[in-house]
């Protein structure tokens, strides 16, 4: 019997982030399963990666006796599956497959630490989210940070030893595929020209965008006063929003009022094909509150854009400030409009920019040395916690030269 990995998210909207890391798994010998919330998009993804994929209702927000019963369906799951290793992903699918795999005592239990909640929460609820990352790590054989930024906060506020937590390469979920899906040279003039069309943008109009969900942590208040400085002084600036509006943190109603009726503003909704996006924009802004590794900025920059976010964590791992980006303060509106300008003052810095970026991305983040990585810390954690008997297994799959227990 192939060792098997359990993956947990607390909604499947994470779980195409690793699906990368799934496949080189499967091809190395290992059986892979998924667990999120239910719905078609977990079982649209169950599909497409063609893993085996379970049900259980995980919501976002604090919900103590929703939460106990996914604990147990967790547990049921657990005992059906029998997983070598759970790894879970997420702040609450963390804590609950943590405390689920402990119960079943899961040979190798893995914490992915991909952003912290707490950074920007404030009383009990601070509290509350910060009992429950020590109490993940603390179940956790081992906790993998998302970025260097991210783990040192963590160790600074005493959720995870210094020895506990790692970072894989150079931090992010899964690297950024610059040489295939994210490649500018893939696209043409009139593919860019198609898509501002669709949005009703002008072939000659400066487009920045914004990536990622239209809440009140992603900065959009100050965006949108931003926006509000810059709209008269550049007649033919456009913006263009990707991303879901959410009932929780939800943006100030009059913020969504402009971005609803401005005829320079320009919502998507969900986008599949990001990568047309990105090459539709000439900047793009993220001014964030909080992050692990924000992948819109490393995209961004793979498709040679230059991008603007808030010198926090996660963010000060995906820009290189002065180099492939700007960094501005968090919650400084003013200070991001100067940015703005910078760029739409010169384009040549623009190009350079962009050019830094894609180099750097090429460089630092391939997937395939991401998902190498993640699978020799699987053979590690299998081999220290003796387990020699599941690496006979994987080797009679893989050739030890391509994964090997050191």
């Amino acid at each position: 019997m192939n060792p098997r990995v359990l993956h947990v998210t607390t909604v499947p909207v994470t779980l195409p982030f690793l699906a990368g890391h799934i496949t080189h798994a499967k091809r190395n010998g290992f059986e892979v399963h998924a667990l999120s919330s239910p719905g078609e998009p977990l079982d649209r993804f169950g599909r497409d990666v063609k893993i085996e994929v379970h049900p259980a209702l995980m919501p976002r927000r604090i919900t103590p006796l929703v939460d106990l019963a996914a604990v147990w369906q967790i547990v049921g799951v657990i005992r059906r599956v029998r997983p070598t290793i759970v790894d879970a992903h997420t702040p609450k699918g963390g804590l609950l497959a943590m405390i689920a795999a402990a119960l079943c005592r899961v040979p190798v239990r893995i914490y992915h630490q991909h952003g912290l909640p707490l950074m920007t929460a404030t009383g009990v609820k601070r509290l509350i989210l910060r009992w429950t990352e020590r109490t993940a790590c603390w179940l956790a054989h081992q906790v993998l940070g998302v970025s260097e930024s991210v783990r040192g906060v963590a160790i600074a506020e005493g959720l995870c030893s210094r020895e506990k937590i790692k970072v894989l390469g150079h931090g992010s979920i899964d690297g950024i595929e610059a040489d295939g899906k994210f490649n500018p040279a893939h696209f043409s003039a009139e593919a860019r020209r198609r898509v501002r069309a669709r949005y009703q943008i002008p072939e000659g109009a400066f487009v920045m965008g914004f990536v990622g969900r239209i809440v009140r942590d992603k900065g959009l208040i100050e965006l949108e006063q931003s926006w509000r400085a810059l709209r008269e002084q550049y007649p033919s600036l456009h913006l263009l929003v990707a991303g879901p509006f959410e009932s929780q943190d939800p943006i100030p109603a009059d913020v969504e009022a402009m971005l609803r009726s401005d005829p320079r503003i320009h919502l998507t909704g969900m986008v599949l094909d990001m990568p047309s996006i990105y090459h539709t924009l000439d900047l793009l802004v993220l001014p964030t509150y909080r992050e692990g590794f924000p992948a819109s900025l490393l995209e961004a920059s793979a498709m040679g854009l230059p991008v603007i976010a808030t010198r926090i964590p996660g963010c000060v791992d995906a820009v290189c400030g002065g180099e492939t980006g700007l960094l501005v303060p968090v919650r400084d509106p003013e200070a991001l409009t100067t940015a703005i300008r910078i760029y739409l003052d010169n384009p040549l810095l623009r190009m350079q920019h962009g050019a830094n970026g894609r180099r750097r991305v090429l460089r630092d983040f391939d997937p395939e040395n991401l998902r190498k990585a993640l699978l020799q810390e699987y053979i590690r954690l299998l081999g220290d916690r003796g387990h020699d008997d599941v690496l006979q297994q994987i080797f009679a799959v893989a050739p030890p030269k391509l994964i090997s227990h050191e």
